[in-house]
């Protein structure tokens, strides 16, 4: 079957095996979005007088005919056809003859693609950052829950201060709420409307592309036609940044849960069926949930740095290379959405150990706590330090007497209503009022 832009004679069949590549794969992410960006761009077509009324409610009609196949997963891409685009331009034919021949007027693949792209990820940013908002939830109540349990807080892998593990899940929670930062900045460039940019240079029919921006619900147009095309690429660096720093935060939450369930600390367990054992040794109970969440999210933290590797020595305009981003950057949601699933599922049930403090071994822990004492009874601040850490060394420092529960310094002010402020003002972004 010729493609949309073939002449007479088409490509070989090596050609067209290297070039199309997992694109009609990767192109069924982009299915719905191509019916919806094509039903804006009939209205529009229809409103400036390019299609005859008959014509658009014909082309309305079939456009949301495809659109229930797809979502109810009846669409797919028939032997020979190139992309998800021609699928709908060819089933649009069929089904309402010539105007099916006009759904392109003014409109090049290349703004084409890109608006489907842009509505994904728009729509990807927004369930991610529900997805991020619901376990930062979670970390707050954890966070209220466990205030008064406290563990031991490490610098360099050695015991340094008393801290607790409300301290340790508000930390995690205030971490993904910075993170969403990153993911409203690529929102913005997501929301931005290509539609009518045609191949980079505009075109010579009259378009409205503020009508397709209010129609598709984007913020605002790219203004320049050739800067619409450039963000191909540009936005999914964007996007990509926005995950890299997401899985960042949950893959050192995942090693921190791995170190913690270790026989070494145990300061935190799990129920049997949320770990899992050796086939030799009847012992075990393995973190493997946290380990492969930490492996994913480690991956997906090169996912920035592929994506510019692709793009950053291209000069304006559109480039096939391109393509290839969308292997990158559509399946990596679905992987991260998994991760915060899975680690809200586990830390939600974990059980935490009461009074790990009161092992001989985490004794050093209140020597800041001591030279506090002894600066607020009068002592200066210098000598203080120096008698403790004498003690320390001639084996006399002995640990205050403290109840399990005692809040140290800033260990009791979380600050977790600050944060869940933040949060809110944050996820306003991804929640506009229409």
């Amino acid at each position: 079957m010729k493609k949309l832009w073939q002449k007479e004679n088409g490509p070989l069949a090596d050609v067209e095996r290297f070039t199309v590549g997992r694109d009609r794969e990767m192109d069924l992410y982009l299915a719905k979005y191509d019916i919806i960006g094509s039903l804006a761009h009939a209205e529009m077509l229809r409103s400036v007088g390019l299609l005859r009324e008959d014509e658009a409610t014909l082309l309305h009609d079939a456009l949301n005919t495809l659109l229930e196949q797809v979502e109810n997963g009846q669409f797919t891409l028939e032997d020979g056809v190139e992309d998800v685009h021609s699928q709908v331009e060819l089933l649009l034919t069929r089904m309402v003859g010539d105007a099916g021949k006009n759904i392109h007027i003014g409109r090049s693949r290349n703004d084409q693609v890109l608006t489907d792209i842009k509505l994904f990820l728009r729509h990807e940013i927004v369930a991610l950052a529900q997805n991020t908002d619901t376990f930062f939830h979670a970390l707050i109540a954890q966070s209220e829950r466990f205030k008064q349990h406290l563990m031991p807080g490490y610098t360099h892998f050695q015991v340094g201060m008393v801290s607790s593990f409300g301290m340790w899940f508000g930390a995690y929670a205030e971490a993904l709420c910075e993170d969403l930062y990153s993911l409203e900045a690529a929102y913005r460039l997501a929301n931005k409307n290509p539609l009518g940019s045609a191949a980079g240079y505009g075109s010579s029919f009259p378009l409205d592309r503020a009508l397709t921006t209010r129609l598709l619900d984007f913020e605002q147009p790219h203004v320049n036609a050739l800067n619409a095309q450039m963000s191909r690429g540009k936005t999914e660096k964007f996007v990509a940044q926005a995950l890299a720093n997401i899985a960042a935060t949950l893959t050192k939450m995942a090693y921190d849960c791995c170190m913690f369930m270790s026989s070494d600390m145990a300061f935190m367990r799990f129920p049997d069926e949320l770990t899992t054992g050796s086939s030799i040794m009847p012992h075990k109970k393995n973190p493997d949930v946290f380990e492969l969440v930490r492996a994913r999210c480690n991956s997906l933290q090169a996912l920035p740095n592929e994506i510019i590797l692709m793009t950053n020595n291209l000069p304006s305009g559109y480039h096939r290379d391109f393509q290839l981003i969308k292997e990158k950057i559509f399946p990596a949601f679905e992987v991260l959405n998994d991760c915060l699933r899975m680690m809200q599922m586990m830390l939600e049930r974990v059980e935490i150990q009461d009074r790990i403090l009161e092992q001989e071994k985490y004794k050093y822990l209140f020597t800041v706590e001591e030279i506090n004492r002894l600066f607020l009874s009068g002592m200066p601040f210098r000598d203080a330090y120096r008698e403790v850490g004498k003690a320390v060394e001639e084996g006399r420092f002995e640990r205050p007497e403290l109840l399990p529960h005692t809040h140290l310094g800033s260990i009791g002010n979380l600050g977790n209503e600050q944060i869940l402020a933040q949060m809110v003002r944050v996820m306003a972004v991804f929640n506009p009022q229409k």
